[in-house]
């Protein structure tokens, strides 16, 4: 019998660096403080999912250096009681980093990522044989580039893992990375058909879908979630799409019920940081749909879950255990959609 969940994708290293302000080219700004950390789906999705709930048995697949970045991400992921089994070791390419520069003043961010061998993770990777889990998580899809890559008859090499897992009786679950291109239609459409749950943030659904997610005013176009979520059921996924966005989550089930739940009202100075909010509330999601709970509660859970990380400046420092999580939603103050179209 299948039991836990495992999760599959980027491993990274973040290194993070505090700067006095942001140089121009060719000039200097001094680094105030470092820290270095583990991020990407199967690092944020997997430590969440561990301190939402111990017992559960959480996998980790990917590919890494044979060097000290990726010994820290294997160590990171055993002390939080991971199984690491399934993360290959590739010697000829670097483990992926990502060098993060914020201004002390601001707050703002830039990135400079190395994709390292999470260019090479592919279906060579997927010891099916070895994975026990009855739900497999992918993060994300156009930040993997041979999985991203064309496949003849699946659409992507993507598609064809997500088909191989449900194949073994896998619950299939699927994540994109935020980036504005026109490769979503490309690239994603394909895994959909594949995919049993499609857990993505506004943009992203509104990129694969071709369905506007804001206004020009920045504000969240309600009606148009229900439109963005009857759109990917339509495109292919099987069970649940799922949508989130900082004004809540949204989600239409493969019979065409709908739900919407609004995110929770926080208190001024609460938030700490908003870095890793999206894979907090996705860790909810699957805990939820893992333990077959319905969709009403699988969102309360997973904006509460979001809720959690952003009381922390980093992605999963701020979650707590299913029944903190429960006691979130029951006593924090839920937003209001009322002044949005009728909603």
């Amino acid at each position: 019998m299948r039991q836990g969940i495992a999760v599959a994708g980027n491993l990274t290293v973040d290194y993070i660096k505090i700067v006095d302000s942001y140089p121009r080219e060719g000039n200097l700004s001094t680094i105030l403080t470092l820290d270095k950390s583990i991020g990407g789906a199967p690092a944020n999705v997997s430590i969440n999912l561990s301190k939402i709930d111990s017992s559960i048995p959480i996998q980790v697949i990917g590919v890494i250096g044979d060097d000290e970045d990726g010994q820290y991400f294997i160590d990171t992921l055993s002390r939080n009681g991971i199984d690491t089994s399934q993360i290959r070791r590739d010697y000829t390419i670097g483990t992926s980093f990502t060098d993060v520069i914020s201004v002390e003043s601001t707050g703002n961010r830039t990135f400079f990522h190395y994709r390292g061998a999470n260019k090479i993770f592919s279906v060579q990777h997927f010891d099916f044989s070895k994975i026990k889990a009855k739900l497999l998580h992918m993060g994300y899809a156009l930040l993997l580039d041979a999985l991203d890559s064309e496949d003849d008859e699946y659409g992507t090499v993507m598609a064809r893992v997500l088909s191989m897992a449900q194949s073994q009786g896998i619950k299939t679950s699927l994540d994109v990375v935020s980036e504005n291109s026109d490769r979503f239609s490309r690239v994603i459409p394909p895994s959909l058909k594949y995919c049993n749950y499609f857990i993505v943030n506004e943009l992203e659904a509104s990129l694969t879908t071709g369905i506007p997610d804001r206004d020009s005013n920045g504000q969240l176009i309600i009606e148009n979630m229900e439109k963005i979520c009857r759109k990917l059921i339509s495109m292919g996924v099987n069970d649940l799409a799922v949508v989130h966005a900082p004004e809540g989550g949204f989600a239409m089930e493969s019979d065409g019920n709908y739900y919407i739940q609004p995110s929770l009202k926080l208190p001024e100075g609460y938030i700490k940081g908003t870095v890793g909010a999206g894979d907090a509330f996705c860790a909810g999601m699957l805990y939820s749909l893992y333990n077959g709970w319905d969709t009403k509660k699988a969102l309360e859970i997973a904006v509460s879950a979001a809720a959690c990380c952003l009381s922390h400046v980093n992605t999963t420092d701020g979650m707590k255990d299913i029944s903190t999580i429960e006691e979130v939603y029951r006593t924090m103050e839920k937003r209001n959609f009322c002044n949005h179209n009728g909603y």
